[in-house]
């Protein structure tokens, strides 16, 4: 969407705050021994609290108030009773509404220490991409600048994107114009970014794999060769003084 009005504006930095808090609160209580639907349950009670609706239970009928992947899984991870473990690559992905707007965030990281080195690369490479790509956003700017940056990140550091998971456009809907934002360069996409768009940006690096296929369910997503892969999310403002994190958190 793109932002035209104060109230608007203020409705989502609302919900923004809202899901960059609860995604803050669940990655910090993370730990080796609870189960993804423990941390799903929490979730679903502090959206509750702040007055927001899960997103996924809304939009999709989706079977967890948040999606939690882990190590195999890549995105949409249903949470359940499976255990995390010392060293697991974790994802979680909180979106949700309120007032009739919409917010998506989200965030890999490692439970304690992992004996891979490469969890952490995916992870650390992730965030270097995502401020990179962050950096491009300004009005007139080609979306697929977004991409460029976070492919060109990758490859410096020796890994690949996810090319068929992509960024999109948020606000009053989850998915809203632009549908695609590419983890890579599209030649063919021409879209300008534009003062008021409201866009999630996500990069997701891989430490080898450029596709996802189908997983264990209906909904989770997976690489054939089981390779480690990482997503960082925020919902971002455009606006001629430079990009907007809704959903970051201030400490």
């Amino acid at each position: 969407m793109i932002i035209k009005t104060d109230e608007e504006l203020k409705h989502l930095e609302e919900i923004g705050q809202i899901c960059g808090r609860v995604l803050k609160s669940l990655v910090e209580s993370t730990k080796a021994g609870m189960t993804t639907k423990e941390i799903d349950e929490r979730g679903g009670k502090l959206l509750k609290e702040m007055g927001a609706e899960s997103a996924p239970v809304s939009e999709y009928d989706f079977p967890g108030f948040t999606c939690i992947s882990v190590n195999e899984e890549v995105a949409h991870g249903i949470p359940g009773k499976r255990e995390l473990k010392e060293g697991d690559l974790v994802n979680i992905d909180v979106s949700a509404k309120k007032n009739g707007y919409f917010a998506d965030t989200g965030i890999s990281f490692i439970v304690g220490e992992s004996e891979d080195p490469m969890k952490q690369k995916v992870v650390d490479v992730c965030e270097e991409a995502l401020d990179e790509a962050i950096k491009k956003i300004k009005p007139g700017t080609k979306v697929s600048q977004i991409g460029r940056a976070v492919h060109k990140v990758a490859r410096k550091n020796g890994l690949n994107v996810i090319k068929n998971l992509t960024g999109h456009g948020v606000g009053k809907s989850l998915h809203d114009a632009p549908q695609h934002i590419m983890n890579y360069f599209d030649p063919t996409n021409h879209d300008l970014l534009k003062e008021g768009m409201v866009i999630a940006v996500e990069p997701f690096i891989s430490s080898n794999a450029s596709f996802v296929t189908d997983g264990k369910n209906d909904w989770a997503f997976e690489t054939k060769d089981g390779s480690f892969v990482a997503q960082k999310e925020h919902t971002i403002l455009v606006t001629a003084a430079g990009p907007k994190l809704l959903t970051l958190v201030e400490d």
